[in-house]
């Protein structure tokens, strides 16, 4: 559906269709896993607390809930079998850490001392990338959090303060297990219709290209973003989605997924000679129905999201559309029809502006042909195929053991784990040496706080989430004042503190902005109940203040030691040609019908998108850096955009060999893909391969048998769009190696790792 005309003064249908998109859009966000995690980790939190309130006084629930807090930073959707391992790290280093500062609190220097070691420390756990962020910071709020409670006599105090630190998150371990394995099924349709929405606004942006007078350039630019928060995405919800797969309702689920993988592949080719088919007034009359046949379908994907997180079933999940039909009759007859007599694929003209619209208008029907299976899938009208995925779901699932060899990568000078961690240890250095010396009565643990969650690994993040910092605190502060003027009652501010708590929960990832007022005020109150007993008073100038000083020294150390992106894009770019390489070999390799899969060339895709995504991320975060230290922009956009459209060349040969290859002529098809496998690795690898064979794909995988399937829409011989392709991709190929080359002409400082600041913390 499009929006009313609003250019002039709004209209009723005008504001009503701005309420509708308002609401969805505010029930998507509620429905979401976002959500669902904060509650579940606010409900947790207050159990505890009052729990260990009722039996043993407001200090030890105080204390406790550090640890509940703590051990909830890596409470994220995630596989059940893997929870455990995933959160068991943040108390088992975090206890030891409270109880080393609660040690040492009476001696400035020896506080001192621990607090940056500990930073240290804590930095070095972002080696592990995604999972390491979460844990990264569980241990800078347990040593930062100790600094805020009252310094303690005796051993005997500092061990029964550990003890409730341990009971809580203890008490949480086990509550975190039990709400996975209770919600699995939930997070399962959420973590998909996350999935669905984020690709029908790739939809969406690939529908304006067929547009008037589109800006291709910048279309592009929007949809290689939305491509790499779709790839995050996706492999989130793989490793939730795929996990034993044993169940009907899992099954379907997981068969939905991939065929979601499916849709987007299409979605990647539907573009390809659209600038050719812009030349001609002939196919243009015809590009607005497949502007509206996008449309219309990124509409119906998010119905089926919505359908999704609203838990319907079955007859309640509306079905989608064929649109098969409604394109056949929008497009102009075919005036070269193949002749029966002279088949010969050499002399069919693949430059016919009509028949390239209609070889587009079949992309476009094959995305509308994974939308309707999806509907059908999710209301059990479509039994589930998963043959590969049911016994081999471990090889699409991110890896689930903790081994040093991440953290051994990152023990070099040049790595960008260790100059974060270094640069964060001397800014936390220096906000406790001035927070000594401050003319107020300075709370150095809200200083130091601030500096910790403000500093990222770049400083793109870093001046992000300062700014956002700051206008949060401000806001944090005032709600404080607000909720401390009514004289709240220990319970209250158990639950007060716990809403915020899962508040800053959800919105981590999403609105930091949210997330920072919500952790001003789940932090102030902590530290509050930790001071119970000695009458705390709370000045909201001097907050401010800490906050101002810490998100300046922030920024301030952001340029010592920096790990700029120039210095990262080297090793991204190696990675993604390397990526495009494998992926052409697997795309290009024909399968026999009955032994083998496609299972290979899957996780070869995966990682071809996914790498291709980190370099797209890493670009942009580079236009935040210093003019000086910025890489050459040209040429890493012309890498992405020719990485973008070998990517669609090859999945529309992929698609041709799996999806007709009953239409294609495979005397003149065979020798034409060895070759063109053999062109494409000469130029992705930089050797000459000419006359070589082409290197094995790996053993064989039992999987379904390939099924052809004609489409009205074609030619009844599609071998010259097979060669058609072939050649766009090889002349794609040569392009993607001559960008390579100019964007790794630049000196660079070489490094063998990206940045693992993925995780956004409270």
């Amino acid at each position: 559906m499009n929006p009313p005309d609003t250019a002039s003064s709004p209209t009723p249908a005008s504001l009503r269709y701005q309420a509708q998109g308002w609401l969805q859009k505010s029930l998507h966000v509620l429905l979401s896993q976002y959500v669902a995690n904060g509650l579940t980790v606010s409900l947790g939190l207050v159990l505890i607390m009052l729990a260990i309130f009722e039996a043993a006084g407001l200090a030890a629930a105080s204390t406790a809930a550090v640890g509940v807090m703590i051990t909830s930073l890596p409470d994220v959707p995630a596989p059940r079998k893997r929870k455990i391992m995933q959160m068991l790290p943040a108390p088992l280093l975090g206890a030891p850490l409270f109880m080393l500062v609660q040690l040492v609190h009476h001696d400035e220097l020896l506080l001192g001392i621990v607090v940056t070691a500990a930073t240290f420390l804590a930095v070095m756990m972002m080696a592990w990338g995604k999972r390491g962020g979460p844990i990264c910071f569980s241990l800078l709020f347990s040593t930062l959090f100790s600094m805020a409670a009252p310094p303690v006599g005796t051993l005997e105090q500092i061990a029964l303060h550990g003890a409730w630190f341990l009971a809580g998150a203890g008490l949480y371990l086990l509550w975190a297990v039990l709400t996975t394995h209770l919600l699995n099924a939930r997070f399962r349709a959420q973590l998909l219709a996350e999935c669905l929405h984020s690709f029908a606004q790739i939809l969406r942006t690939q529908a304006r290209r067929f547009g008037p007078q589109p800006d291709h350039s910048a279309l592009l630019a929007s949809v290689l973003q939305q491509q790499a928060t779709l790839a995050d995405h996706l492999q989130n919800t793989r490793d939730v989605v795929l996990e034993s797969p044993t169940t009907p309702g899992r099954q379907r689920l997981a068969a939905l997924l991939l065929s979601l993988l499916e849709a987007r592949d299409h979605q990647l080719a539907c573009d390809l000679d659209l600038d050719f088919l812009l030349e001609h007034s002939a196919s243009v009359a015809a590009l607005p129905a497949l502007q509206l046949a996008l449309d219309g379908t990124a509409a119906q994907l998010e119905a089926l999201g919505m359908d999704l997180l609203l838990s319907r079933r079955g007859a309640a999940i509306s079905p989608i559309t064929d649109l098969r039909p409604q394109l056949a009759g929008a497009l102009p007859p075919r005036t070269q029809p193949a002749d029966p007599l002279a088949p010969d694929p050499l002399r069919i003209d693949t430059t016919d502006p009509l028949a390239l619209l209609h070889n587009m208008a079949d992309r476009i029907g094959h995305i509308n042909d994974e939308a309707v299976k999806m509907a059908a899938l999710a209301r059990g009208d479509l039994a589930p195929v998963l043959t590969a995925v049911r016994t081999q779901w471990q090889l699409f699932v991110s890896a689930t053991r903790w081994s040093w060899k991440p953290l051994l990568g990152q023990l070099t000078w040049s790595a960008p784990t260790l100059r974060y961690a270094l640069r964060c240890t001397l800014a936390v250095a220096a906000g406790y040496g001035v927070s000594l010396h401050l003319p107020w009565v300075a709370h150095e643990y809200w200083i130091l706080l601030t500096i910790v969650v403000v500093m990222r690994g770049n400083l793109a993040q870093t001046v992000q989430r300062r700014n956002a910092r700051v206008a949060g605190t401000l806001l944090g502060c005032a709600l404080v004042m607000a909720v401390l003027a009514a004289h709240p009652g220990a319970r209250t501010l158990f639950g007060v503190v716990a809403l915020a708590m899962g508040l800053a929960h959800a919105f981590a990832l999403r609105r930091y902005l949210y997330t920072s007022i919500a952790a001003t005020v789940a932090g102030l109150l902590q530290a509050h109940l930790l001071l119970v007993g000695i009458q705390p008073s709370f000045a909201m100038a001097e907050r401010l203040g800490d906050t101002l000083l810490g998100a300046l020294i922030a920024w301030l150390f952001s340029y010592v030691l920096p790990a700029w992106e120039r210095n990262q894009i080297p090793a991204l770019v190696r990675r993604s040609v390397q990526a495009q390489l494998k992926h052409a070999q697997l795309a290009l390799a024909l399968l026999d019908d009955s032994k083998t899969s496609d299972l290979p060339w899957r996780l070869a895709r995966r990682e071809a998108y996914n790498s291709l995504s980190d370099l797209t991320l890493a670009t942009q975060r580079s236009l935040a850096e210093p003019q000086k230290v910025r890489p050459p922009l040209e040429p890493l956009e012309a890498l992405q955009a020719r990485s973008y459209q070998l990517l669609a060349q090859l999945t529309a040969v992929k698609s041709l060999l799996l999806l007709h290859r009953a239409q294609l002529d495979m005397a003149v098809a065979q020798p034409a893909l060895a070759q063109s496998a053999r062109c494409i690795a000469a130029e992705l690898a930089g050797t000459d391969t000419a006359g070589q064979a082409i290197p094995e794909a790996g053993p064989p995988v039992a999987g379904q048998p390939f099924q052809p399937r004609p489409d009205p829409l074609l030619a009844a011989d599609l071998t010259p769009w097979l060669l058609r392709r072939l050649t766009l991709a090889c002349a794609m190929a040569s392009e993607l190696r001559q960008a390579q080359a100019r964007a790794l002409a630049e000196p660079a400082e070489p490094t063998a790792a990206r940045n693992g600041d993925d995780h956004h913390p409270l």
